[in-house]
């Protein structure tokens, strides 16, 4: 038994001899799913029902690849039945934690294994650089390939959960997607072809754009990860780009500052929209994009008003 087992052993058996109650007994002994971002927690926790508990350790609107974490949290990772995460180096700031989870024993799994994977290039001290886009899930089609991955991923490897009650939710839950996709489709519809071009805080809307035909444009921090600073040379650049592609709204990821997309707007003196995006983190719980499918609703609402 690896050795965050027997902590949970000993805290169950702790409990029991307190005498709680035997609602309290029962949810020290269910099977914890601990999942980093919340958009995949809320994904999961579709998946799961009422199977497991599931921890989802980035709070709402905050950065995927800059959040952290506490020693509880720490605590939550080494003891987890399973951990789900990205992958492809989204979760810069947590993935020691996974890492030495992993090495501990605690079986993992990374939504990215189960998707196609697209590449976007940036530029560095060393040259032109090519990379795995880790923000899949800006396109429902791959989201859904994840979902049946992460259910059989779960079903595998945490012990006492229904599997039938599991694949029948995981069924449901690409229902929904596949739906989410068919209204997304419809509503860009209206958006005409010359005006399908993206420019957002950085490189986030690949999967989006292969999927439902926009083209990029170009990101105000040139790279995948929003820890990376545009050089003054990056925005002259993309000023030409706006003017050449004729561009109207700049989308900025809601868990950023929107004041470079505001300077960039101001530098290529056009009348430029800087809209808000839920891109990398769900919004509060309760508020329209307090969940996966509310959170892409309300971006393709978003996106269709400022382009058509």
């Amino acid at each position: 038994m690896r050795a965050g087992l027997r902590t949970r052993a000993t805290a169950a058996a702790l409990i029991l001899g307190a005498s709680l109650t035997g609602c309290s007994a029962v949810a020290a002994d269910s099977p914890t799913v601990v999942v980093t971002t919340n958009i995949l927690g809320d994904i999961t926790r579709n998946l799961v029902g009422d199977q497991a508990d599931v921890v989802v350790l980035m709070e709402s609107n905050a950065d995927p690849h800059s959040f952290g974490i506490s020693a509880r949290q720490a605590a939550q990772i080494e003891n987890a039945d399973l951990i789900i995460h990205n992958g492809a180096g989204l979760e810069e700031g947590v993935l020691n934690h996974v890492e030495t989870a992993a090495n501990d024993g605690v079986p993992t799994l990374a939504a990215m294994d189960a998707i196609e994977p697209i590449t976007f290039s940036y530029e560095d001290d060393d040259g032109i650089q090519g990379a795995d886009d880790p923000h899949f899930w800006t396109d429902p089609a791959r989201v859904a390939e994840a979902s049946v991955a992460l259910a059989e991923g779960i079903v595998a490897n945490v012990g006492g959960v229904d599997e039938e009650a599991v694949r029948s939710q995981t069924a449901d839950y690409v229902t929904q997607l596949s739906e989410l996709e068919t209204s997304m489709e419809e509503s860009f519809s209206a958006i005409p072809a010359d005006k399908r071009k993206l420019i957002t805080n950085h490189h986030v809307f690949g999967y989006l754009a292969q999927r439902f035909g926009f083209d990029v444009i170009g990101a105000v921090i040139p790279s995948g990860t929003t820890l990376a600073s545009p050089s003054s040379s990056d925005l002259d650049d993309l000023t030409g780009k706006i003017h050449e592609a004729g561009v109207v709204a700049i989308f900025a990821d809601s868990s950023q500052p929107e004041r470079l997309a505001e300077v960039l707007a101001a530098e290529a003196g056009t009348d430029i929209a800087v809209v808000p995006l839920f891109t990398e983190s769900l919004g509060a719980e309760g508020s329209d994009a307090g969940t996966y499918l509310g959170m892409m609703r309300a971006n393709t609402e978003r996106i269709t008003a400022a382009l058509s």
